[in-house]
């Protein structure tokens, strides 16, 4: 038997001890969150630690067995809520900075990088950007506006992967594997459940649709794909048709592969996080192994024991 272990700071105060911890990445989502529940009593008394803490404070989250932890989170404290008898502490990563207006500007001929540092300047000078993708607006405009918003827009244009990991911001083109990693995982082995089905692609027929408008206001379309099957549209604005084009095959690839759609979960080791691969091996289907990439992780550590539920992208290779 494994002992469970872990390491909660927040602020200058460490937690002695803790009811559940849930956390939430993804890099589809702009924030990672994570969820501490403290027990509301132990040994017949009010825990009261709430002087200790405050709203900003930085929180770093590891967990693990037998000494051995992993960073699982670090951010900052958003709220402390106190509803239903226990002390819950709610965290998001360093999108919480970002809830800052920025100065209005219309931008030109801007790179994705060329923004993204524009924005994140605005926030903190300490937060770098790193990014490979090769994107640029004819036009880009924000007015009133959070650099949260600003990312919002980014994402949405894109669908760019988007996340940080302390106070890195990394932007990549969807599916673009950051980390080099891939953790191998068997059925027999290290999953415990899973929800996974596999799907050929000769079975999906896909239009990619891209409603474009340009710099000067002017409204077109580009398609990729195949006419008659499940369309899928996306806006674009201020772009160039061939950066729609890109766009377009990029979400086509996303849905037109051979693999395993869905997630599984398994244990707290090994240890995974988006932006890495998984390679996938069942011995009664050594023709299904193939990597995909992991899009999203949800960590549940409790009494119960410790999981983590990791949510497939694309198929990557076999």
């Amino acid at each position: 038997m494994f002992r469970m272990d872990f390491d909660i700071t927040v602020g200058n105060y460490r937690l002695k001890m803790v009811d559940a911890v849930k956390v939430k990445h993804s890099v589809e989502q702009l924030s990672d969150t994570a969820t501490i529940t403290l027990p509301a009593m132990v040994e017949g008394k009010t825990i009261e630690i709430e002087d200790k803490l405050k709203v900003g404070d930085a929180v770093t989250i590891q967990l693990g067995y037998d000494d051995r932890l992993q960073t699982e989170f670090k951010g900052y404290l958003k709220a402390i809520n106190t509803d239903g008898g226990n002390l819950t502490l709610e965290c998001e990563d360093a999108i919480y900075l970002f809830d800052k207006k920025v100065s209005d500007v219309e931008l030109k001929s801007v790179t994705m990088k060329a923004l993204l540092e524009k924005v994140v300047k605005q926030v903190d000078p300490a937060i770098t950007v790193q990014t490979e993708f090769d994107f640029t607006w004819e036009k880009f405009t924000f007015y009133h506006a959070t650099a949260r918003d600003v990312l919002k827009k980014v994402q949405d244009e894109t669908k760019a992967n988007i996340w940080f990991d302390g106070q890195t911001l990394h932007v990549q083109p969807q599916y673009a594997q950051a980390s080099g990693r891939t953790v191998v995982f068997d059925f027999e082995r290290n999953i415990e459940s899973s929800n996974l089905k596999y799907r050929k692609a000769s079975d999906k027929k896909v239009e990619v649709t891209v409603e474009l408008t340009d710099a000067e206001g002017k409204k077109s379309e580009v398609k990729y794909g195949a006419e008659g099957g499940k369309n899928i549209k996306r806006v674009g604005h201020g772009m160039t048709k061939a950066e729609a084009k890109k766009i377009a095959e990029n979400e086509y690839n996303l849905w037109c592969y051979d693999g395993y759609e869905g997630s599984f979960t398994g244990w707290l080791v090994p240890f995974v996080e988006p932006g890495d691969a998984v390679r996938l091996r069942d011995a009664d289907y050594p023709n299904k192994e193939g990597v995909y990439y992991v899009t999203g992780t949800e960590i549940s550590f409790s009494k119960d024991g410790g999981k983590r539920t990791v949510s497939l992208g694309r198929w990557l290779s076999k």
